[in-house]
């Protein structure tokens, strides 16, 4: 008897522990699985990167930096930067190596040019980025292919290779953002930049490099000519005021000559008319003196004598006291 009660016993008791370490492990492993489940639902953003959630296929944007927490299997996490990405066209940019199918193109004059586009661009709604993440790539890049070769095939060869690269590049980033916005893709695009353009081949490009030389000397004649022009102007402006002032100068003393000799030819012709006589002999005295001034005159007297007397002193005989003279005379 009392063995077969220390067997029940014992096996009592074993049973007994059994059951605990089965409880024991079933507890042990739903605690791993509920550590497992909470950590699988962890996750954390850095300042650079939103998330959507997904839950039950209602998304929802957290933004909160650091540690963030989803349900597992219930709840979908995807990240979204919000840094600026950027996209080439044109070329590799890991390699730099050319894309000639995506860089060959053609301008306004019918030449042949490869032209490097690169696209910076960010999202601007997290949902709609994320709804379109297997397309968006493709998209801005098919659209920045066809807004670089409309654009370019608008312009000149001159301008795509030189001086019109800044131009085209806002032509092509207004159209551009434009028509982004208007997919609505939850993308915007930030900025458009041109990195290269050159000819396909290098005979050509080393022509059109001799023909830029060219224009450069030319343009260097011209504002060399410019300066000059400029310099000579104003002396040639002043040589000609000069000129003129001189000559108004020379019109004004001559009109005031002729202003005296008309004042003087009324007044002698005053005199003249009240004695006719008196001012011929004068006139004719001062005339005389003018044209030959080394003249003399010869007066014989009735005693056979002779006196030589200048001109001057018949020219200068005093008029008025003659006058009255051959008043009283007359």
């Amino acid at each position: 008897m009392e063995e077969k009660d220390f067997e029940s016993s014992y096996k009592a008791a074993f049973e007994k522990e059994r059951k605990a370490i089965g409880i024991a492990a079933w507890v042990i492993t739903g605690l791993f699985i509920c550590v497992l489940w909470f950590f699988a639902g962890h996750y954390t953003l850095t300042e650079e990167q939103d998330a959507v959630v997904y839950t039950f296929g209602v998304p929802k944007v957290v933004s909160k930096t650091g540690w963030n927490w989803n349900i597992p299997f219930v709840q979908k996490v995807t990240k979204v930067p919000r840094s600026i990405l950027g996209m080439t066209i044109g070329y590799d940019a890991e390699t730099g190596m050319s894309i000639y199918e995506e860089s060959l193109m053609i301008t306004k004059d019918l030449s042949f040019v490869n032209v490097d586009l690169y696209i910076e661009y960010r999202v601007s709604d997290p949902i709609k980025a994320v709804i379109n993440k297997d397309s968006y790539q493709d998209i801005i890049k098919n659209l920045g292919q066809s807004y670089l070769r409309d654009t370019v095939g608008m312009h000149l060869i001159d301008d795509v290779i030189t001086t019109g690269k800044a131009q085209i590049q806002q032509e092509i980033e207004e159209a551009f953002k434009q028509r982004i916005a208007d997919e609505d893709l939850g993308y915007n695009i930030e900025r458009v930049l041109i990195q290269d353009t050159e000819f396909p081949s290098a005979n050509i490009d080393e022509a059109f490099k001799a023909v830029e030389s060219a224009k450069q000397s030319m343009d260097v004649a011209i504002n060399d000519a410019e300066k000059d022009k400029n310099e000579k102007i104003p002396a040639m402006e002043a040589e000609v005021d000069k000129i003129v002032k001189e000559a108004e100068a020379y019109k004004q003393e001559k009109i005031n000559e002729a202003n005296a000799q008309v004042a003087r030819f009324e007044a002698l012709y005053t005199e003249y008319a009240k004695f006719p006589r008196v001012t011929r002999k004068r006139i004719f005295y001062e005339t005389m003196d003018e044209i030959l001034p080394d003249l003399k005159v010869v007066i014989n007297a009735s005693d056979g004598t002779q006196s030589i007397l200048p001109l001057d002193s018949f020219s200068s005989v005093n008029v008025e006291q003659t006058i009255p003279q051959k008043a009283n005379q007359e």
